[in-house]
């Protein structure tokens, strides 16, 4: 292949593309329209709603929409979903169902549902993803799938919010966001564990971390020793109650950013 070849391939996609006069970007909600003539597949998809997941342009300079149907159980899985629930459609066939600010953002819930409260941010990400949030924001529960996170946090967000459990001293169930300093952050290497710092040092070592990475965090009232045979995937009564509290606060997290945003001149 030609070095031009190679040039088209290395393309990023825009961030949003216009459909009938309105910006449609990763996380708008919009119904199929599949085209006359279309597979099979396709055709059963027509007037389904869907989240566009991603924009990607091809070596023709065309973009086409990745989508995951609104109604699919297992579309906060993000990465760990399996290929077949995402189709592609151009913008074509797709109607928007809301503008687009142009921004995006990442909320990952992380940590370890048999340890007790640190499967708080699990629970969380769960919550959060029986909510209307505004678009360009995506829900996903990692885990300690901290590979994985490090990898999605290369795709083309403007900030990330991590939520976890951050034990500083208070009382269970405190909320906490904390802007953290990534300065002096080491990579890791841990396909299957997630110490936040550490995989956002990877994130960068392979290449980007988005403007602004915030974490919501709660006070834990009961952990659990990975290596203790008695696991528990109960959290705490004052932490359950602040999962419910910490849904508000990361949405407010999220307004404040968009604030932000549309402040810029």
């Amino acid at each position: 292949m030609s070095t031009a070849g190679w040039d088209a391939l290395g393309g990023r996609a825009p961030r949003t593309v216009e459909v009938d006069g309105v910006p449609v970007g990763r996380g708008s909600l919009v119904r199929l329209r599949p085209r006359t003539g279309g597979d099979v597949l396709d055709a059963a998809l027509a007037g389904e709603k869907a989240i566009v997941e991603s924009l990607h342009e091809d070596v023709e300079g065309d973009v086409h929409l990745t989508v995951v149907l609104e109604a699919d159980p297992g579309r906060d899985l993000g990465v760990a979903r399996q290929p077949g629930h995402r189709f592609f459609f151009t913008p074509a066939e797709v109607e928007p169902l809301g503008a687009h600010s142009g921004h995006s953002v990442l909320v990952a819930g992380i940590g370890n549902v048999f340890l007790a409260d640190d499967g708080f941010g699990v629970e969380v990400a769960r919550l959060l993803a029986q909510r209307e949030l505004p678009p360009g924001v995506k829900v996903a529960d990692f885990g300690i799938r901290g590979m994985d996170l490090a990898y999605e946090l290369q795709e083309d967000y403007d900030a990330a919010v991590l939520v976890d459990a951050v034990p500083r001293g208070q009382e269970p169930g405190t909320l906490y966001v904390i802007e953290p300093d990534l300065d002096g952050a080491e990579p890791s290497l841990d396909a299957h564990g997630m110490d936040p710092v550490k995989v956002l040092g990877l994130a960068r070592t392979l290449g980007r971390l988005p403007d602004r990475v915030l974490v919501v965090g709660c006070e834990p009232g009961a952990l659990v020793d990975p290596g203790d045979e008695d696991l528990r995937m109960e959290l705490s009564p004052p932490v359950r109650a602040a999962a419910q509290e910490a849904v508000g606060l990361v949405e407010q997290v999220l307004g404040e950013l968009i604030d932000e945003w549309e402040e810029r001149p």
